[in-house]
């Protein structure tokens, strides 16, 4: 069974975890390489303009695979430097092939999203939750740190401050206390989320699927670059704009209902 269920309709694409008695745990080299190539399908593929990214069943994703965590260490054979590949080789693709997808991306939180759960919603651009979501950045309740970007992306959405809290405690938090710190933007009824995911998706693929793209990049660089280069890339992207006929066509009706002439 593939743990990457896909279905498309009007330029959104739904991305379904689909391993509901294990939560949706991480911890295979199928399950990185089912995420890596459905990030390539997206990227490949320019009639999707919006991604909604979810989990089947109770849970967005419980996290990473504590078995097989428990298996490693007890392994004798294994060397500190090969779990350092372990790492490289395996669930850093996935922040490497999520974070860095150019298509606008949703998370739709179903359920918990616990561990590396919670740095997965953190890896797409809007995060929209169920009721019934909760959330925790819980490394240091297993003795270990955030291993796949949570120390990177946590403190970018609530602060500082927030993360530190949150890092260092491994709490839970409820959805209204996620959106409180600002960590989602929503929180909606069990039986609306996926509804509401998609009604945004919508929203977002009715633009020009090239504008998407760029305007995702920009926000991506303008989070560790300097404001000259960010203008720099602006003003790249904007002259590659301007040249499209989405902008022309854009334009031209803007300025009918304005009552003014085409050039």
């Amino acid at each position: 069974m593939s743990f990457i269920k896909t279905e498309i309709a009007d330029g959104v694409m739904i991305v379904t975890m689909d391993s509901p008695e294990t939560r949706n745990a991480l911890g295979s080299d199928v399950q990185y390489g089912a995420i890596e190539d459905v990030c390539r399908r997206i990227s490949a593929d320019r009639s999707i303009r919006a991604v909604v990214w979810t989990g089947a069943g109770r849970a967005f994703c419980a996290g990473g695979d504590i078995k097989l965590m428990r298996d490693r260490v007890l392994d004798p054979g294994l060397e500190p430097i090969e779990d350092r590949y372990h790492y490289k080789e395996g669930i850093h693709r996935i922040p490497l092939a999520l974070y860095n997808l150019e298509v606008p991306v949703i998370a739709a939180v179903n359920g918990p999203a616990i561990g590396a759960g919670l740095d997965l919603a953190c890896m797409c651009d809007i995060r929209i939750a169920s009721e019934a979501a909760k959330f925790a950045e819980s490394f240091v309740t297993l003795g270990i740190i955030p291993g796949d970007g949570g120390a990177f992306l946590l403190q970018r959405l609530v602060g500082p401050s927030k993360a530190a809290e949150l890092t260092f405690t491994g709490d839970v938090i409820d959805a209204p206390t996620a959106l409180q710190c600002g960590l989602v933007s929503q929180v909606v009824a069990a039986e609306e989320l996926l509804p509401r995911a998609v009604d945004m998706a919508q929203r977002i693929a009715r633009n020009p699927p090239h504008v998407l793209r760029m305007a995702k990049r920009l926000l991506r660089e303008a989070q560790h670059s300097r404001l000259e280069t960010v203008l720099e890339l602006s003003a790249s992207f904007q002259a590659l704009a301007h040249a499209t006929k989405d902008h022309r066509d854009r334009i031209d009706a803007a300025v009918g209902r304005l009552g003014g002439n085409k050039k």
